[in-house]
């Protein structure tokens, strides 16, 4: 099973698909609450170079305090990452595929949810 739900963004800058993203997420539901810039991390921790990548920490609180009622424990694995990164020819957007990650939890109620999760991310995904 594929653990993210992809999309290329082609000829495009890393800035540009940022605002897209945050405000694609924002139309299905989302806010991001999180976000971690790791090229800059790196480079400040251990000098290295790498091309831009973004991790914006999601989330949708009406399912997120659905899924916190069905499993309290689920807030580690809360929120929902979606990363930016540059790759050659433009910009990748990857989501969470919130099913993939909660299989390790043996809840039908708490999968179901996960689906509409991931339908959501998918859409976000998609509008960028």
């Amino acid at each position: 099973m594929a653990y993210t739900i992809n999309r290329m963004i082609p000829d495009t800058g890393i800035d540009d698909v940022d605002a897209r993203t945050r405000k694609a997420l924002a139309d299905h539901g989302f806010g991001v609450l999180t976000e971690i810039d790791v090229k800059a991390t790196m480079k400040n921790k251990l000098d290295a170079e790498m091309p831009a990548y973004r991790i914006l920490g999601a989330c949708n609180p009406k399912m997120a305090h659905q899924a916190i009622g069905i499993e309290p424990r689920v807030g580690a694995m809360l929120p929902c990452n979606v990363i930016l990164r540059e790759v050659e020819g433009g910009v990748e957007v990857s989501a969470i595929d919130p099913v993939a990650s909660m299989q390790a939890i043996d809840n039908a109620e708490l999968t179901a949810v996960a689906g509409e999760v991931r339908d959501l991310l998918a859409k976000a995904v998609a509008a960028v």
